[in-house]
């Protein structure tokens, strides 16, 4: 499970040094893709592959479901970190998600997210009382 917040840097070659605690879940690879948010999620590659196993199952006569899947394997990358933990971010998935050097690396459960330190200052700050609310919500749903 991933957890916590990092804030790593860029370096010139589009590299980041993933998180102490993560390297030994993403050492055997990783797919970096795009979230609906701008910001960039972080699978273990056998996570990843287990994801698209089920999201291929879908109806692909289902408009919503091409779109989807075609934005979401068009926009991913497969990566294998050096042995300094670091791996390249590809161009066209640091520009979509706005990445310069100041990056926040989140966990999210399953994966990791990768956003730029100023969109994810922001999106933070705007969800923090949205997040106190759903507590009650989330709490009642999964019957604790």
């Amino acid at each position: 499970m991933f957890l916590g917040t990092y804030q790593p840097k860029l370096d010139e070659k589009g590299r980041l040094i993933l998180p102490a605690k993560f390297r030994e879940a993403l050492a055997e690879g990783l797919v970096v893709t795009k979230t609906q948010d701008r910001a960039l999620a972080v699978y273990p590659r056998a996570t990843f592959e287990a994801k698209m196993t089920s999201l291929l199952s879908a109806p692909s006569t289902v408009k919503e479901v091409r779109d989807y899947q075609r934005m979401l394997m068009a926009g991913a990358s497969d990566e294998i970190p050096d042995r300094q933990g670091r791996v390249t971010i590809p161009a066209n998935l640091r520009s979509y998600a706005g990445l310069d050097r100041d990056v926040v690396v989140i966990g999210a459960g399953d994966r990791a997210e990768i956003w730029d330190a100023a969109a994810w200052e922001k999106y933070s700050e705007s969800s923090e009382e949205g997040f106190s609310e759903m507590d009650n919500e989330f709490t009642a749903l999964a019957g604790l």
